[in-house]
């Protein structure tokens, strides 16, 4: 035998384990989650506690008075406030002149929403067509008479549309066979709503503008090239292109605009000299005329509180449209 085979082999010492890893100190997720979940509304305790000041006690106030015979006896302390029930708010939908002023407040926001919406997008679309030189100014203009003050805008209106020295009417009486001089807009109704419902648009248009100019700048290119090179003309490229991909947009602007257009007050309000004329009345300016010139606050804080319901429910629209594009992004 050789001496390979008489020795013995050497044991290998078995490796060692490894010492396991220091423990972490690890946070209660019960805890962590809470925190998370707390921090948004503690950053918005200081909004909602001025959104409680601000407008808490007036809506609780609003709807205290709906339900109570308040007059200007009781304004003053020489009576106290009669509870009524329902009595306010049944003498305000079994009166005639109340569904009246309603009609004619949803058609006037009607008209103020879908020109505003047509004339923004028409302007918008022309603003991607121009050089850039224009498009910084018509910006400028824009932004110039979207933050003109609602009194300030309604002075002009009132110096353009004037019977006596407006310049509308020399203006329009230089055409062939016109003759315009004295002419009164506001000696009837619906002349005169569609002046202030001008005022509203001329106000409306700029911010709408602007919106629609940011959303345009997302639509893909390469989309509409291609829609083009498929045989699609203009209308085409707006239709099946353009206006889905703006759809959310154009939605947020159609009820925002349906909500301010409902509130119009300083427009008619100043247009007429504080004293809207019964062919001039919404419902904002109604329930101000039945509240302080009337001095029926009871009433008045009724049909301010049917225009708060009525206003809800495109509020209820405008935030179901909000959660939409939140759940897409």
């Amino acid at each position: 035998m050789s001496a390979a085979d008489t020795t013995t082999p050497a044991k290998v010492p078995p490796p060692r384990p490894a010492p396991p890893p220091p423990s972490v100190p690890r946070r209660p997720r019960a805890k962590a989650a809470s925190a998370s979940a707390g921090t948004p509304w503690l950053l918005l305790a200081p909004c909602l506690l001025i959104l409680v000041l601000v407008m808490g006690y007036p809506l609780v106030r609003l709807v205290t008075l709906s339900f109570q015979k308040f007059g200007q006896s009781q304004l003053w302390g020489f009576q106290p406030a009669e509870s009524v029930g329902f009595d306010n708010f049944t003498n305000v939908l079994g009166d005639s002149e109340f569904w009246s002023v309603v009609l004619r407040t949803i058609v006037f926001a009607a008209g103020c929403v879908i020109f505003t919406m047509v004339l923004g997008m028409l302007i918008a679309l022309l603003l991607q067509r121009v050089s850039g030189w224009v498009k910084t100014l018509i910006n400028i203009a824009l932004v110039a008479s979207w933050g003109m003050p609602i009194i300030v805008a309604t002075t002009v209106f009132k110096w353009l549309f004037d019977a006596d020295y407006g310049i509308l009417n020399a203006v329009l009486s230089r055409l062939p066979g016109v003759d315009m001089i004295g002419h009164n807009w506001f000696a009837s109704g619906p002349q005169g709503l569609a002046v202030i419902m001008l005022l509203v648009i001329w106000g409306a248009v700029p911010f709408v503008v602007i919106t629609l100019s940011a959303g345009l700048t997302q639509v893909p290119k390469e989309l509409e090239e291609a829609a083009r090179l498929d045989g699609a003309g203009a209308w085409g490229v707006f239709r099946y292109v353009t206006l889905p991909i703006l759809k959310p947009i154009i939605v947020m602007l159609t009820t925002l605009s349906v909500i301010w257009d409902m509130g119009v007050f300083p427009q008619v309000f100043v247009m007429r000299n504080g004293h809207p004329e019964a062919e001039f009345q919404l419902l904002t300016t109604y329930s101000y005329d039945r509240a302080f010139v009337v001095n029926d606050y009871g009433q008045g804080s009724a049909i301010a509180l049917i225009t708060v319901l009525l206003l809800l429910g495109v509020v209820a629209v405008y935030m179901r449209q909000m959660l939409k594009i939140g759940e897409v992004e």
